[in-house]
């Protein structure tokens, strides 16, 4: 068959024809995907927020993703169990440095009780049992807000802020098993004579496979709610509400690569679920150089199924220097935000003795 120029003429505008066509249907697919609102993530605006951001160094570089960490600086609100695995008495501060004037600061205190039998009298005795306990306190807020009338004029600046004071009990059954709970006292101030406070539980194990691998499920907020009356400011127009706090579960596990007697490699990797609908992974290293120096690195909120939720890397370091029978040492650590121009920065200090 022999083909005309005019047969293949044609046969080059359909082509052209089809081209752009399809890239046009691209360029409306591109412009599509930036000019559609984004996928509203319920957990965001959620009651108990700021409880869920992270507070202490080594949690937040490490991606938020210890409930399965047992060694080293512990806290027992990523899980109430792993109070009992911290060795002696641990006391540990937080302050973060965070834009659109928020602050968020943190204190705690945990020690483990080991109890043994009364027939164990050698040198080397092993505990029959060991139990956890901590007690700390997350404060933020949000100052310089500004306040304006009904027609727009300004009157003052205003201020919010939430405090949670939680206290963790926890006990080890046996090598490989502990269990612990969490009370948690939420306070919100919102304004003037609107406050609200709310109480909720934690329950959180832990299974030590061996000395390296350990796996953690968390349940958390168990029956945690504010429940707000603004009948305070507007009188019989006033409502009472109630704003339920989600309803948390992780599971988590952590493997610890040892190198030698002072440098070692912790990987760490989180799965959390709620009640809202909120799918996420967490996972985290810690790098151990030496007994005075560690790196870290986590990444944060990568949500299953919605894009348009940005992923949060993180990373810091510790500096520890062990004299007079007391460990103390300095944490930093830097996060991206979601929502904010710029880094959040956390430093800590802690203490064992």
């Amino acid at each position: 068959m022999v083909k005309t120029e005019t047969g293949l003429y044609d046969m080059k505008k359909v082509l052209m024809k089809n081209t752009l066509q399809i890239v046009l249907l691209l360029v409306f697919c591109v412009i599509g995907k930036l000019a559609a609102q984004p996928v509203y993530e319920k957990t965001n605006s959620a009651p108990g927020e700021f409880s869920r951001m992270g507070f202490l160094p080594r949690g937040i570089a490490m991606g938020n993703a210890t409930s399965a960490v047992i060694e080293g600086q512990l806290s027992s609100f990523y899980n109430p169990a792993v109070a009992v695995f911290q060795n002696k008495n641990s006391a540990q501060a937080a302050f973060s440095v965070l834009s659109l004037d928020r602050s968020l600061n943190y204190l705690s205190f945990t020690r483990r009780f080991d109890f043994y039998s009364s027939r164990d009298t050698g040198a080397n005795r092993t505990p029959r049992s060991s139990a956890g306990f901590s007690a700390g306190v997350i404060a933020s807020g949000v100052s310089d807000i500004d306040g304006r009338d009904n027609q727009g004029f300004k009157t003052e600046a205003l201020s919010t802020s939430q405090n949670l004071y939680f206290f963790s009990f926890a006990n080890r059954f046996s090598k490989k098993v502990a269990i612990g709970v969490t009370v948690k006292i939420y306070y919100y101030k919102l304004y003037k004579d609107v406050t609200s406070t709310g109480t909720g539980f934690d329950f959180g194990a832990i299974y030590k496979a061996t000395d390296n691998l350990a796996f953690a499920a968390t349940f958390m907020d168990i029956n945690a709610k504010y429940k707000w009356d603004t009948s305070p400011i507007y009188g019989t127009d006033g409502t009472a509400t109630t704003a339920d706090f989600p309803l948390t579960i992780k599971l988590g596990s952590s493997y610890i690569f040892r190198f030698d007697d002072n440098s070692s490699l912790l990987t760490a990797l989180e799965l959390e679920s709620n009640n809202l609908g909120r799918r996420l992974i967490r996972a985290g290293a810690e790098y151990q150089f030496m007994p005075e120096l560690t790196l870290r690195a986590g990444l944060d909120n990568f949500v299953m199924g919605n894009a348009d939720e940005l992923l949060q890397p993180s990373g810091g370091f510790a500096l520890r220097n062990p004299m007079f029978g007391v460990d103390a040492g300095i944490d930093y650590t830097f996060a991206f935000e979601q929502y904010s121009q710029s880094l959040r920065h956390t430093i800590g200090l802690s203490v064992v003795f």
